[in-house]
């Protein structure tokens, strides 16, 4: 099984930019497909983001498709996520999430392995 843990989160301003980093541990990241979701209070966990183990294709949700990227280094075990042009409605608890040889899931189901995750506010 693979240990996740998300660093990066923060206070930023409407505009403004930040990198978020899961660190994989104690399993070979290689083959674990990886996703970012994010939840907000009160609402439900949604999916963010993914990339399948051997890189490909990224998906993601249609309203950070232009915005944000999501990128993995086997070499060093993380997958990143750069987020720009942040928006207020991008404030959230923002998760890493792996699970082993699989396709990109968009639920919460589709993923076994899940950090404790990082915040990411965005206001003025």
């Amino acid at each position: 099984q693979v240990q996740l843990r998300e660093s990066g989160g923060g206070l930023v301003q409407p505009g403004g930019s930040l990198r978020l980093s899961c660190a994989a541990s104690g399993d070979t990241f290689s083959r674990y497909t990886m996703g970012w979701f994010r939840q907000a209070p009160g609402k439900e966990r949604e999916f963010v983001a993914g990339i399948m183990y051997f890189g490909g294709s990224p998906m993601y949700e249609g309203s950070v498709r232009d915005r944000f990227t999501i990128s993995r280094d086997n070499a060093k075990n993380t997958v990143y996520l750069q987020m720009n042009g942040l928006r207020p409605e991008d404030t959230a608890l923002y998760y890493c999430a792996a699970n082993y040889v699989s396709p990109i899931g968009r639920t919460v189901g589709g993923y076994a392995y899940w950090g404790q995750g990082t915040q990411v506010t965005v206001a003025s």
